[in-house]
């Protein structure tokens, strides 16, 4: 019944109230384009780096592919650390977005305060594992000799800056559960101008600087997050958005367990699905630089088509906190089955372009006509799984907004470790199917995934969850 139910009333969303489809709207958008502004940072990076000039590449001693590849798995470790960052920040959401329904004015600083200072904490240890442990990192995942060395150093440059960015993660969750997502937006246009600035004279060498390559890349990114991190702390302790920091060096026990309650799971989940992904990574690297060149541009790209997605699953956790923080959970229920149906309409449609041009989007980053012709088929089918990404990824918002993160936890365990690591075994070691066979796997993740998370939001218990 309850999944009857959900299905009737989300093929109704079409006339849905206007005041849930505007509020939905309002506050997904600019979390859209947070989103969108947080790719790009990363984004920036690939697509200088594989359009390196002759004289780079004869100064620095390596290609475009060697050098995607080495920002590749440079951000694999960047994905590694901003897992322990998004748990924080996932506590630090809900905790937030219940406090706002309840008017709870105390509780709401007692979250700021704790979670930054988990912040800084997490921060540091995931810097000191960065800059002294990239080198076994690499070994781990099989990397290329060629891109070793400025994979390393990519890595260890960017790691230097995980406390700011710790803080930025954790103080943009922090204002998207207070209802604001435009400061987030704001901030992250900022980090982008600085990143693209830098990035751009160093990659290549412009005025006169030297030409560092991936290097370059690192640190147009880690000065730019930085950058970004220490003016939303300074933002929070201005005070904004009805959100305050003041400055206390205790530790609230009673907010730090809430905290990890609502976060370790996430960060389990991610932890789990990270580590996962290094293996997973290892059947890539494996096919060659070129093959792992055209992965990672075909990640790229994808990672544009669910950001619509990500964007309306931190909406729909905030407006689900708030409103099961006053006590509504009809209201709660209303949001998210809206920002399901206009999450998944653009993921649905910007996947179709993905599907019928696939060239048109390689070719916007890289220019190797190898490369090229390895990235065709994984982009398409990443096109293709794009509505079961945005069920997946805007579900899942939502039971974090209420709370409930064992089940994405327990649902991870499952669709990665049972489902797509055996299934790449066979498609790509038994039966050779290289690249596609990995895609393939992936997708069929994906898919479970979605029908998972799909079946935990139809039985409502997300809507009994204590924080």
């Amino acid at each position: 019944m309850a999944a009857s139910s959900h299905i009737d009333r989300l093929a109704t969303q079409g006339s849905a109230q206007p005041s849930t489809r505007s509020k939905v709207f309002k506050l997904a958008l600019p979390a859209v384009g947070e989103q969108l502004l947080n790719t790009l940072v990363g984004m920036a990076d690939i697509y200088l780096v594989g359009n390196l000039s002759l004289a780079a590449i004869t100064l620095l001693g390596y290609d475009s592919a060697a050098a995607l590849t080495a920002v590749g798995l440079g951000n694999q470790m960047t994905w590694v650390a901003m897992v322990l960052f998004m748990a924080v920040g996932v506590g630090a959401t809900a905790l937030v977005a219940r406090a706002v329904g309840a008017d709870d004015r105390r509780t709401k600083a007692r979250v700021v305060h704790q979670s930054l200072m988990l912040a800084v904490v997490v921060g540091l240890l995931a810097m000191l594992g960065g800059i002294f442990g990239a080198g076994s990192f690499l070994r781990l995942l099989n990397a290329p000799a060629e891109s070793f060395l400025a994979a390393t150093h990519y890595m260890q440059i960017t790691a230097a800056a995980f406390v700011p960015t710790a803080l930025l993660l954790v103080g943009t969750a922090l204002l998207r559960g207070a209802g604001d997502t435009r400061t987030p937006l704001l901030v992250m246009l900022g980090i982008n101008a600085a990143n693209i600035a830098i990035s751009w004279l160093l990659v290549n060498g412009q005025f006169g600087l030297p030409a560092l390559g991936v290097e370059g890349a690192a640190v147009g990114t880690a000065v730019a997050r930085g950058v970004g991190g220490i003016f939303l702390l300074g933002l929070l302790l201005r005070g904004h958005s009805g959100l305050k920091l003041a400055v206390n060096l205790r530790i609230d026990h009673d907010m730090a367990r809430r905290l990890a309650r609502i976060g370790l799971p996430t960060g389990i989940e991610q932890m789990i699905f990270q580590s996962a992904l290094l293996i997973f990574v290892r059947f890539v690297t494996d096919q060659g630089a070129a093959s792992y060149a055209a992965h990672n541009i075909a990640i790229t790209i994808e990672s544009l088509s669910f950001l619509p997605g990500l964007g309306y699953a931190a909406a729909c956790s905030a407006l689900v906190g708030q409103a099961l923080g006053a006590r509504d959970p009809n209201e709660a229920e209303d949001a998210a089955l809206e920002a399901l149906w206009q999450g998944g309409l653009m993921m649905t449609l910007i996947g179709a372009t993905m599907v019928i041009f696939p060239e048109a989007w390689i070719r916007i980053f890289v220019s190797d006509p190898e490369i090229i012709a390895a990235a065709i088929d994984p982009l398409r089918a990443a096109g293709l799984v794009q509505p079961a990404l945005a069920v997946s990824f805007i579900c899942l918002g939502c039971l974090r907004g209420a709370g409930d993160t064992r089940w994405p936890m327990f649902s991870r365990i499952l669709t990665t470790w049972v489902v797509r690591l055996p299934l790449t075994v066979l498609l790509v070691s038994w039966l050779g199917l290289g690249l596609p066979g990995v895609w393939l796997a992936m997708c069929t993740d994906f898919t479970l995934q979605a029908i998972l998370s799909l079946y935990r939001f139809n039985s409502r218990r997300w809507q009994q969850i204590k924080v």
